[in-house]
């Protein structure tokens, strides 16, 4: 399965446009934020090649990255750090940066296509897509600049709470994630109400 324009061609033939997609990145991990990405495509001038990023090497998502930035009507971040996942819980935090991620944008959209089951409080009208990263353009989009945003993000991180490993495996429950959160205890950039980092906070 490849992304397409053609759930966005059919909202434009109904005269809704503009349209935004938007995409999460790290909902799995035990450290680091949730990263959500808005985009807005411009559909006179789409960049080629937009997939899923979990399809694209590393290198090719920062291409095009840079081109989605370049290209794009508007393009947003935003982020649900560790804190607000603990007091609201994933989805809630999730849904929340989806909502910040929307409400970013340069350009209102007038229509917004989130992947996944749910739909955040918006301002406009909107659909959840289920495996929308591998079917629309726009939410490919914006998967790959959040996807982009949160690795370099956590090679930050890794810089300041060394001796985790975040720039390698992103927070992800690796064993070696694991065996050094162990050995550590949980910094603050890792998720408490997340079994195996409670379970250490607790040891």
């Amino acid at each position: 399965m490849t992304a397409h324009f053609e759930i966005e061609a059919a909202l434009i033939a109904q005269g809704l446009w503009p349209i935004a997609g938007i995409d999460e990145v790290g909902r799995g991990p035990l450290a680091g934020p949730v990263c959500v990405a808005a985009v807005i495509l411009d559909r006179d001038n789409l960049p080629q090649g937009l997939d899923d990023s979990k399809k694209l090497s590393a290198s090719r998502r920062a291409a095009l990255y840079e081109e989605i930035c370049a290209r794009a009507c508007a393009v947003s971040v935003a982020l649900a750090p560790a804190a607000e996942i603990d007091a609201l819980n994933i989805r809630g935090a999730t849904l929340a940066s989806m909502a910040r991620a929307a409400r970013a944008l340069a350009i209102a959209p007038r229509f917004v296509l989130v992947d996944g089951r749910d739909l955040p409080p918006l301002s406009c009208p909107g659909r959840a897509v289920i495996k929308g990263d591998a079917t629309s353009l726009s939410i490919a989009a914006a998967s790959i600049v959040a996807k982009v945003t949160r690795d370099r993000l956590m090679a930050r991180l890794d810089r300041l709470h060394p001796g985790y490993g975040f720039a390698g495996h992103a927070g992800y429950p690796t064993a070696a994630h694991r065996a050094a959160l162990k050995a550590k205890g949980p910094c603050p950039e890792h998720r408490r109400s997340f079994a195996p980092v409670r379970a250490c906070d607790a040891s």
